[in-house]
């Protein structure tokens, strides 16, 4: 059963033709199926609003169901007239349009004239250019100080690329109206950069710290002393220790990777490496005689497994 034809409208029952009128138009372009595709609760909505409607927006219709000689969907409750009157009435028959009334027609015409100017002035709407996505391989000395790289995009532009300390692989960066252009005057899109940063010959990166296989001599490593390391700040003077052995991990607190933002660097540790280097005859001929004073075993409790 259809249901009050004024609730459907959201109208009063009092309310002016003109007000049926703007509800029923409101109601039609909200629920009209060429705007909500794909959505049947639309447009059994707009059926029912227009069932409505063409009750209520009808003189006559509307004054019969105000005195409830028809229901909602216009069907008669009592006999009215003779039955010969009732007889002659054709059955099915549309209601002509009534003096005063405008033709379903021509309602029907400003409705999709109201959708179409809709869409029309989407069209022409200032619009939004679209972000466009690009690839930016950056050098690891560059990715963990920063710096400022030029990438030249498809069309021949060139874009110049702020990279702050300490970016990795996987990370964007937005260069805001950099991207599409814009319709009718709507602001540029950005530009996406899509970060890769490259590998290095010495430096491998965990998180914010930085490692370093460092070769040393054989005498560095017995006597110690003094030698320089290469770091991504320059070179560095470091002290080893008497007696390091190779392994060993010296770690240099804040030369590691200062990220944009971070309280605080992260380390660089060094792995030693002992280099024995080119034959030497007089290394040679001091080991051949040399006799350590605490002998030590380096292979000690290596046994394979059964």
């Amino acid at each position: 059963m259809a249901q009050d034809p004024y609730k459907t409208l959201g109208v009063a029952r009092n309310a002016s033709p003109e007000a049926i009128k703007a509800a029923y138009r409101k109601l039609a372009r909200q629920h009209h199926p060429d705007l909500n595709p794909g959505k049947p609760e639309a447009e059994a909505r707009f059926k029912a609003v227009s069932a409505a409607n063409d009750l209520l927006g009808d003189p006559d219709k509307r004054a019969r169901f105000d005195r409830g000689e028809i229901d909602a969907e216009g069907q008669e409750q009592r006999h009215s007239g003779s039955y010969r009157q009732q007889a002659e009435q054709p059955q099915g028959g549309r209601y002509s349009a009534r003096p005063g009334q405008r033709p379903e027609a021509e309602v029907f015409d400003d409705l999709f004239a109201d959708i179409f100017e809709q869409r029309r002035r989407a069209e022409s709407a200032p619009r939004r250019g679209q972000d466009e996505t690009y690839r930016l391989v950056v050098p690891f000395l560059h990715a963990v100080a920063g710096a400022t790289e030029a990438l030249t995009l498809p069309d021949g532009r060139s874009l110049s690329v702020k990279i702050p300390p300490g970016v990795e692989s996987g990370q964007t960066l937005r260069l805001r109206g950099q991207g599409g252009p814009g319709r009718n005057g709507g602001p540029a899109g950005d530009a996406l950069i899509d970060l890769d940063v490259g590998q290095h010959p010495l430096f491998r990166r965990e998180g914010f710290n930085l490692y370093l296989e460092l070769p040393v001599t054989l005498r560095e490593a017995v006597l110690g002393g003094p030698v320089l390391v290469p770091t991504p700040g320059g070179p560095l003077r470091v002290t080893l220790p008497e007696g390091s052995d190779a392994g060993r991990q010296i770690r240099l607190r804040g030369k590691g990777i200062a990220a944009h933002g971070a309280r605080e660097a992260g380390d660089l540790f060094l792995n030693l490496r002992i280099e024995i280097g080119p034959a030497d005859a007089a290394l040679k001929a001091f080991l051949s005689q040399w006799k350590p004073e605490h002998p030590h075993d380096p292979r000690a409790g290596m046994e394979a497994a059964p």
